[in-house]
C-alpha cells in the first residue's frame, strides 16, 4: 500500500524508468499471460470475480437499464465486466484495452455472449489516450485495470473528458485489507500462495509476483476517493467487498 503517506503516482513495473516502459511492460505482461488470464482469474479468487463484477452490474443497472446510455469499459481485458453490463440491461456497451492479445480473446467470447444479437464491440486503445470525443458516455467503468495504469490521475482526466455531464464512473479494483487476523491472511495468500500458482499455470512467475506487488502500493479507498474529488468528482462513494480486499468506487461528473 502507500508508504510514509505518499500516494502512488502510477503502476511501477520492475525496471520501469518511466510512465512509458510502465504502460509498455505491463501490455507485455498482459500479452504474456492472455491465454491462462480467463482460467486464472476464476481460480485465484475462488469464482468469487463472477460475484464482483455481477454486483458492480447491479449498482450501475438504472444506467444499464436506458436504451439511449453508451458505456464504455475501459482496460477491458478478455471482456467480462462488458459482458455483466450487457446482461443487465440495454445499454449500448464496448470495451477498449491496450493489450491487441486480450482483445482477442474478449473477440471470440463476444459472439457466444450475444446469444443471437449484437456482439459487444472492442477496440484497441490507451486509456491515457483515448480515441473518443469530449462527453461521449454515460458510464465509464474499470475492473481490476485502474491499478495498471502508468498514471492514475490522468487516467481519471481522460476518464472526467469523455463522460457525459452527469455520467458515471464505477472502478472496481483491489485493496488490502487493515492490519488484523483477515489482512494478514490475505497478505500471506497474495504474497506467498498466489504467486506460485498463477506462476506454475500461466508459466509467467514474474507477472504473478508484479500483481499482488501491484495491490499492495495501490491507494486504499478513501485515498482513491479524495484523488476523485481532487480531479473534479462529485457524489464519489465506495462498497468494499470480500472481507474489504475489493472495492467499488463510484462517482459522477458534475454539470
Amino acid at each position: 500500500m502507500t508508504e510514509a503517506g505518499i500516494l502512488p503516482k502510477g503502476t511501477q513495473p520492475e525496471g520501469a524508468g518511466s510512465e512509458q516502459d510502465a504502460s509498455r511492460k505491463v501490455r507485455e505482461m498482459f500479452t504474456r499471460i492472455a491465454p491462462r488470464y480467463d482460467l486464472l482469474n476464476h481460480l485465484l479468487s475462488v469464482q468469487m470475480d463472477k460475484r464482483w463484477r455481477a454486483r458492480t452490474a447491479r449498482e450501475l443497472r438504472p444506467i444499464l437499464e436506458r436504451t439511449d446510455a453508451q458505456v464504455l469499459d475501459l482496460c477491458c481485458g478478455t471482456g467480462d465486466l462488458a459482458f455483466s453490463l450487457a446482461r443487465n440491461g440495454k445499454a449500448k456497451i464496448i470495451g477498449a484495452d491496450f493489450s491487441h492479445t486480450m482483445l482477442v480473446r474478449a473477440r471470440g467470447k463476444a459472439v457466444a455472449e450475444a446469444n443471437g444479437s449484437a456482439p459487444v464491440p472492442f477496440f484497441e486503445a490507451d486509456a491515457l489516450h483515448l480515441p473518443f470525443a469530449n462527453a461521449s458516455f454515460d458510464l465509464v467503468t474499470a475492473a481490476f485495470g485502474f491499478r495498471n495504469l502508468a498514471n492514475y490521475e490522468a487516467g481519471l482526466q481522460e476518464i472526467l473528458r469523455v463522460l457525459k455531464p452527469g455520467g458515471t464512473i464505477a472502478i472496481l479494483e483491489f485493496t488490502e485489507p487493515a492490519p488484523g487476523f483477515i489482512g494478514d491472511a490475505y497478505r500471506f495468500y497474495c504474497q506467498k500462495v498466489l504467486p506460485k500458482i498463477g506462476g506454475l499455470i500461466s508459466g509467467d512467475a514474474a507477472a504473478y509476483a508484479y500483481l499482488p506487488k501491484s495491490v499492495a502500493r495501490f491507494f486504499h479507498p478513501h485515498e482513491l476517493a479524495g484523488l476523485m474529488q481532487q480531479v473534479g468528482y462529485a457524489n464519489v462513494r465506495f462498497i468494499l467487498m470480500m472481507l474489504n480486499s475489493v472495492a467499488l468506487h463510484i462517482a459522477v461528473k458534475a454539470g
